[in-house]
């Protein structure tokens, strides 16, 4: 019997999603997986698709533009202390992308004021902030004002 064991990555499949997409935030481009089936975008990117449940996706990019279609304010418990300590202002919001997916993410730049200004005018358009958050690059959004 042999003692070789086989390696994580050698079990699972060898096209490592995680860091593609990661290394893609810190290189500027947004990476999904595209169902070849029924055309479904997965954001963050998934091997199968949530839609039909086929099993082959392939490698797309997103714009990262979309709308805002409703934000809260932190609380206390949930605050992105990283943020906080720099000063930002920043909502919680979700965000419906141009490509199709929605998803939950901070949106930089609304303040108490700003929140009021667009609160009755949503949805509104935003942009993607690739934020280096020092050891990784995150995907936030601003308003595309």
């Amino acid at each position: 019997m042999s003692s070789e064991r086989m390696k994580t990555e050698e079990f699972w499949n060898p096209e490592h999603i995680v860091e593609k997409f990661w290394n893609g935030l810190k290189d500027g481009v947004i990476y999904a997986r595209k169902c070849k089936e029924c055309g479904a975008i997965e954001f963050p990117p998934h091997l199968a698709c949530n839609s039909c449940g086929y099993h082959e996706t392939e490698w797309t990019t997103l714009s990262g533009k979309g709308q805002l279609k409703s934000f809260v304010f932190t609380g206390v418990l949930n605050a992105r202390l990283e943020l906080e300590d720099k000063g930002l202002k920043y909502v919680c919001g979700e965000v419906q992308l141009d490509e199709g997916p929605a998803i939950n993410a901070v949106i930089l730049g609304i303040n108490k004021k700003k929140a009021r200004e667009i609160d009755g005018k949503l949805p509104v358009r935003v942009r993607p902030v690739f934020f280096d958050m020092g050891r990784y690059t995150t995907l936030f959004f601003e308003l595309d004002e």
